[in-house]
Formats: C-alpha cells, sequence, structure tokens
C-alpha cells in the first residue's frame, strides 16, 4: 500500500504593505466665519491738485474735489481688477461710496462692469480737517500743529478738527451698519486714507496711524464678525503696475 504524497509546502507568504502613517492634522486657508461680513476697503483714486490760494470747494464742511487725471486712470486699473475677482468669486453683492464725489468716481467703473450702483454712506466720509479743509493740510508741513498731529497721532491737533471720539464713533456705526446689512457677503467699501487707516487701526489696536498710508486706489479687506473686525489685506496695490 502506497502511502499518500506529502502536500507541497506552501507558497511564501506575501506580507501586506505597511499602513501610511497618519497625516495628521492639516493647516487649512482661512473661511469667513458664519454670518461674517468681508468688507473691501478701497481708497479713492488720486485727487486733483491743491493750491493754497484756492481751496477745494466744500461739501458739508469737507474738501471735495475731483479725481486727477491719473486717478480716472488708476480707477479703471481697480475697476477691472475688482471686476475679476467678482466673476471668480465670491460676489459683490453691494457698493458703498461717501458723501464726496472723489468716492463715486472711484466706484464707477466697478458699478457699470457688474452692474451694482453704489450707495452713499456718510459715516465713512474723511476725517474733517478743521481750518485745514478743502486742502490746506497738503501745504502745512511745516506748521507746529502738523508735527503735533503726527507725534500725537491725532487728526484733532488741527485747529477745529474733528474730535478723535467723535470720529471713532462714527466710523464704528457706518462699519458696523455695512456689515449687519450683509452677513455671508462680501462688499466693497470705497472710503478715504484716513478712514481706512482708522478702521485697521480699530481692527489691530495698533497705534493709531500704523495704517494711515494706504495709497490711492489701494485694496484692503477686513472681515466683520460680531464685534471683532479681522484684517485680510492693506494697500494692495497690484492691479496698478
Amino acid at each position: 500500500m502506497t502511502a499518500n504524497p506529502l502536500p507541497p509546502d506552501p507558497p511564501p507568504r506575501q506580507h501586506d504593505p505597511p499602513a501610511p502613517a497618519p497625516e495628521g492634522t492639516r493647516q487649512h486657508r482661512f473661511v469667513p466665519p458664519p454670518g461674517s461680513t468681508v468688507i473691501t476697503l478701497v481708497r479713492h483714486g488720486e485727487s486733483e491738485a491743491a493750491h493754497s490760494d484756492r481751496p477745494f470747494p466744500l461739501v458739508d464742511g469737507h474738501g471735495d474735489p475731483a479725481l486727477h487725471a491719473d486717478g480716472l486712470a488708476q480707477v479703471e486699473a481697480l475697476g477691472r481688477r475688482l471686476a475679476a475677482d467678482h466673476v471668480a468669486g465670491p460676489p459683490i453683492s453691494a457698493i458703498y461710496v461717501t458723501s464726496l464725489r472723489r468716492t463715486a468716481q472711484t466706484a464707477a467703473p466697478l458699478a457699470a462692469a457688474i452692474g451694482v450702483a453704489p450707495v452713499p454712506v456718510p459715516d465713512l466720509r474723511e476725517v474733517f480737517l478743521g481750518d485745514w479743509e478743502g486742502g490746506l493740510l497738503r501745504h502745512k508741513g511745516d506748521d507746529p500743529a502738523f508735527a503735533r498731529m503726527m507725534a500725537e497721532e491725532r487728526w484733532d491737533a488741527v485747529p477745529g478738527a474733528e474730535p478723535l471720539e467723535q470720529f471713532t464713533e462714527r466710523i464704528r456705526r457706518g462699519v458696523s451698519g455695512i456689515a449687519a446689512a450683509h452677513p455671508d457677503q462680501r462688499v466693497v467699501s470705497v472710503s478715504h486714507g484716513g478712514v481706512i487707516g482708522h478702521i485697521l487701526h480699530l481692527a489691530t489696536g495698533s497705534s493709531r496711524f500704523a495704517f494711515v498710508g494706504a495709497n490711492n486706489a489701494s485694496i484692503s479687506e477686513i472681515v466683520v464678525t460680531g464685534d471683532r473686525w479681522i484684517i485680510r489685506g492693506f494697500n494692495d496695490t497690484s492691479h496698478l503696475s
């Protein structure tokens, strides 16, 4: 009787490849919190030249120059940039300007491109400069009050200028009103150098004049979420190259 043959040796065991190590928690891009408002802050284009013997016309006490020819070219480039951003998203739900015509002129190319009519918000007009309104500030670099204004970082060092507390109150009111009207939306606010600088100061708790140097037709950005204002950009002029 023949014994049953032994079964063949099993093939070598193929070991499963090691499981990849867990990647861990990655960093993520910023996403505006639910209910927040993205406000794109635009400084108006360059305004016309000032003359010490011919102050600008006044509107509600504020100097109201038109845009310089170079400013008109700047805002055309600005309008193309923001219109492209509108198409790429998120879309621009509203455009806000102030009661001064240089902001309306700045917003006009964008408004025409995307079909959104600008809405005035007088609370975001430029700081009132008292005795130096109408463009006279540009000629006061040697005045002791100018040196005091820069040292103390207070516009109200200028004779007759708007008190700091009043300026702060209306800026907060203007920004908060826009945000309350546009939860989960993006808007554009065309305003002024002093106003944009003060908004960013309030957002960060910086020195008051830390952000005063925004260029004409520049783009800055904040996200308003409740009582918190978050800076997302400052003084972007890449569209003006």
